[in-house]
């Protein structure tokens, strides 16, 4: 774990030195925060079941940095009309999330009296990220207009890049309660179908993934606005969650669903 906050580090402080050079050049900063439910789609559960969503759902907080390349600080003035200047803004964003986890669905229905369906009920864990990473965010709308008061919502789509560092919590109450190591005291299918390989870990470690949001911006007043949006993020491991079986259910690494609310003023 020391090795990823190593990591997080030398990123902030390669992205606080990308910030900077926008400054040399004017463009006007925002700031802001949020907060919001997060839906966290891992292995535990059923897939595509609302028992699931519903009970795997956590929390994440953050707080955002916003490139406005539409005005120069450094006059008080617009900057040069085009259209990527218009329409385009730079985000930067530091977040934590959290989501306790826990097995949902017909395989730990309450008429099931297997031993394996025990074993489901049992095993709970906990996903905790933090999250560093940028997005360029797209407004269709004229960002200018929107500053001016023309109108009183600017909706943006964004897509971007967050390095993620993982600690989860793996816990289970089968057999010798909080023995994780002992793997007789899980899922017995995840045990034979794992060929050998670990497919529980509570060890903490580093991923890249993908984040694509789609929201809107209310005008609040002249330096302030208010957002919401709703956010896919796509992790490249699968040990988010402190679970990776092999078994043919598991079809895609751990993601997760964001609904952030949100408060962004206007620095310059």
């Amino acid at each position: 774990m020391a090795v990823d906050i190593k990591k997080l580090t030398l990123l902030i402080v390669l992205m606080l030195s990308m910030q900077s050079i926008y400054p040399q050049l004017g463009f006007a900063h925002e700031i802001g925060a949020f907060v919001g439910p997060v839906a966290f789609q891992s292995d535990f559960g059923v897939r595509r079941n609302f028992e699931t969503n519903a009970g795997n759902t956590g929390i994440a907080v953050g707080i955002v940095h916003y490139i406005n390349f539409s005005y120069k600080a450094d006059c008080n003035c617009y900057s040069t009309d085009t259209f990527f200047n218009d329409h385009f803004k730079l985000r930067t964003e530091v977040a934590w999330n959290k989501t306790k986890l826990e097995h949902f669905g017909k395989w730990v229905d309450s008429d099931r009296t297997t031993p394996e369906a025990e074993q489901l009920r049992s095993h709970s864990g906990e996903a905790q990220n933090w999250d560093i990473g940028m997005q360029l965010e797209f407004f269709p709308k004229s960002i200018r207009a929107f500053a001016a008061g023309a109108y009183s919502f600017a909706p943006f789509g964004a897509l971007g890049a967050h390095f993620v560092s993982f600690n989860p919590t793996v816990e289970t109450t089968y057999g010798l309660p909080g023995d994780i190591n002992n793997l007789d005291n899980f899922y017995n299918p995840w045990n034979a179908g794992s060929g050998g390989d670990p497919f529980i870990s509570d060890e903490g470690g580093s991923t890249w993934s993908i984040v694509a949001s789609i929201g809107t911006r209310y005008k609040l007043t002249v330096l302030s606005d208010l957002f919401v949006e709703l956010r896919w993020q796509y992790y490249f491991d699968d040990f988010v969650d402190g679970l990776d079986h092999k078994l043919p259910s598991n079809k895609a690494n751990d993601w997760n669903l964001w609904f952030n609310f949100g408060y962004i003023y206007y620095l310059d």
